[in-house]
């Protein structure tokens, strides 16, 4: 494993020279310091200040060099290197963008180009989406649009100064001027969208970093938390009854791991507190086959919900069982098939790729039998292990299983996904995601996930409620993000619901 210091005399976007540094050597042993240590380090950064430039200094076992980036404007690159000097390592001009006048972000992107270009010329390889560190990409794209940039524009700005490879920079723009088609009719002032967190699952995924807990060991809190969370929704829809409630997202964990008679409670509270005219969308993430029947499916449908999930990960038996999925590939199939014989005309299906010992022939498998299920929409998830799941807390037992994602499967799914007439419309990236690639939703016609949209858009409030829940508050037209947050242990949520109502009431209070 290399291990690689990172000497931070000028702190100011550490995370960000810290992440780009990760894309480049995703399993590295990396270390941000403030002071020069003793350590040994088989690469070494140093990123300082002075009265005009950002510096950066690097230097291996073999080679050492500086790169220079201009502070304020971020566009000059200079190198000073004991390499020899390539033409392209000359001082080249940032395009100007709609963000140019915020001094920070100026300076954040001069740094980051030119702290990429160093790490190209190190490691001898580009990354697919350039020094974008960020979850957004489309974001960017779309605010470019909104400042009335053309698509051509764009393109030169995704390519020139964040270094996007042409590939990526279609995406990204094909899927913001999809969003703001999808938008269009969203009151970002008076509107809002509701998240409701239901946060057991039947098992927990080898993968899987979320606040979930297995249905075996908490069946007899159910109730009780059911119990809470149907107060913090009585109390959330009288702070919200002065706007307009857009779309409800139910996820977790699994909805559906709550019994028809649970999922009737639920869905009832939320009728009563907040109603269902006017609605948008309305999604329940039905989730791990396993815990879908025919009686939860009929009792859902009792109510306006427009949009469900039945989600594999994968259609190969032998990666399920490695992952913790405790059903199999005929259970997906079933639940696919119950849920279209009682009418439900909007399903969506998740897909992994990078999951462990799959290759590309593996993941064909998987969409050869999604293609024949015919679903409304699919999304696409890279591999991205998070700190807190079991694949990364406890690596030395996993060490010998091989994660492959690459451009080729990234390509095949896009390809499955047009062959079943769908587009992408939505997008976002992950830490720590295997091949630094990215999660696609792709959609038919009018069966896009508007919720999806709206969360990575950041176009109006998110409000969420139960265990984990992140209600995200949108100050000044998205340009400031406040979060009110949930404790994530459902003890502590149920003991501390009163506490969480209050938190919401205070947060809620300055937004309005």
């Amino acid at each position: 494993m290399c291990k690689i210091g990172i000497l931070l005399l000028d702190r100011d976007f550490e995370h960000d020279v810290y992440e780009l540094i990760k894309a480049f050597y995703p399993e590295g042993d990396i270390h941000s310091l403030y002071e020069k240590d003793e350590e040994e380090y088989d690469i070494f950064f140093t990123v300082e200040r002075d009265e005009k430039d950002f510096i950066i200094r690097y230097e291996t076992k073999d080679k050492k060099g500086a790169a220079r980036a201009a502070v304020i404007t971020g566009a000059d690159l200079k190198e000073e290197s004991s390499e020899a000097k390539k033409p392209e390592d000359g001082a080249q001009e940032s395009p100007k963008i709609m963000d140019a006048h915020e001094l920070r972000k100026a300076n954040k992107d001069g740094l980051k180009y030119v702290l990429y270009n160093v790490l190209v010329k190190l490691t001898g390889r580009t990354l697919p989406w350039g020094n974008l560190t960020g979850i957004r990409p489309a974001k960017l794209a779309m605010g470019m649009i909104e400042s009335g940039m053309k698509n051509t524009e764009i393109a030169q700005v995704m390519r020139d100064h964040y270094l996007v490879s042409a590939k990526k920079t279609a995406l990204a723009i094909t899927i913001a001027n999809r969003e703001r088609a999808l938008l269009q009719d969203i009151d970002y002032e008076h509107g809002y969208s509701l998240y409701v967190g239901i946060p057991f699952c039947p098992s927990i995924c080898l993968y899987c970093s979320f606040s979930s807990y297995p249905l075996k060991i908490w069946h007899k809190r159910v109730d009780e938390y059911l119990d809470a969370l149907c107060l913090e929704i009585r109390e959330t829809a009288k702070m919200m009854k002065n706007y307009k409630l857009d779309t409800i997202y139910i996820g977790g964990g699994t909805p559906t791991t709550l019994e028809s008679d649970q999922l009737r409670r639920l869905l009832d509270q939320l009728g009563e507190s907040f109603g269902f005219d006017g609605l948008v969308e309305f999604t329940i993430e039905a989730g791990r086959p396993d815990s879908i029947t025919r009686e939860k499916l009929e009792a859902i449908r009792e109510y306006p919900v427009t949009r469900i999930s039945v989600n594999p990960q994968t259609m190969n038996q032998k990666t399920l069982e490695i992952i913790g999925r405790r059903h199999t590939v005929a259970q997906t199939i079933e639940a696919f098939q119950l849920a279209r014989e009682l009418d439900y005309n909007n399903i969506n299906m998740d897909l992994i790729v990078g999951l462990p010992g799959e290759d590309i022939s593996m993941v064909r498998n998987t969409l050869d039998k999604i293609k024949e299920l015919s679903p409304d929409s699919l999304t696409v998830h890279s591999l991205a292990v998070k700190r807190a799941a079991r694949l990364n807390m406890f690596r030395d037992k996993y060490q010998e299983m091989t994660f492959e994602n690459n451009q080729e499967i990234m390509d095949l799914t896009q390809q499955t996904a047009y062959s079943m007439e769908m587009g992408p419309y939505y997008l976002y990236r992950q830490k720590n995601m295997k091949g630094n690639f990215e999660n696609v939703g792709y959609a038919k016609v009018d069966k896009a996930g508007i919720y999806n949209i709206l969360i990575m858009e950041e176009k109006q409030p998110i409000i969420a409620l139960g265990a984990g829940g992140s209600s995200k508050l949108v100050f000044d037209h998205g340009k400031r993000i406040e979060r009110v947050e949930n404790v994530k242990d459902v003890t502590s949520y149920i003991a501390r619901i009163d506490e969480m109502i209050e938190r919401k009431r205070t947060g809620i209070g300055t937004w309005l």
